[in-house]
């Protein structure tokens, strides 16, 4: 089994930073209606960037064993939340958007969908309480969309 670690520290009001095995840190805050600052991310708002940091190596890493040239790659996500406590996600739509000369859609298709059904584990762990919808765009162009709970 292995066993991953952060350590997180109270800084005062609301205002929490998160420490990686790495050093990397990350500022974590809530709005002022319920005393925060806003000096940092809000802890929902980690995840959905958890999700896409999390997917978006696993389609860079594949990409690049196939071999597509990218020039760019970006991915917006939105989710809906639950409306009583805890408040989970139950849906997330996830675009993929990626800008590339070459002749690809096949290949970026087999990368999202093997980020997305086996290899992204924030995916498999937010697929316990929400459906993804994912929607991969091409140079502009919507060509695929797919979804699992």
């Amino acid at each position: 089994m292995n066993v991953a670690h952060v350590d997180v520290k109270y800084t005062g009001d609301m205002q929490f930073v998160a420490t990686a095995p790495t050093g990397h840190s990350v500022v974590i805050d809530s709005s002022p209606e319920v005393g925060g600052k806003n000096s940092g991310v809000r802890p929902m708002d980690l995840t959905l960037m958890a999700l896409g940091g999390c997917t978006g190596i696993d389609v860079v890493s594949i990409l690049k064993k196939m071999r597509v040239n990218l020039d760019s790659f970006t991915m917006d996500i939105d989710g809906e939340r639950a409306s009583d406590h805890p408040k989970v996600y139950t849906k997330i739509f996830l675009n993929y958007r990626f800008s590339t000369p070459d002749d690809a859609q096949d290949k970026i298709s087999r990368a999202v969908h093997l980020s997305q059904e086996k290899y992204c584990s924030v995916s498999q762990m937010l697929v316990k309480s929400a459906v993804i919808e994912a929607r991969i765009f091409i140079n502009g162009e919507l060509v695929e969309t797919l979804g699992h709970s």
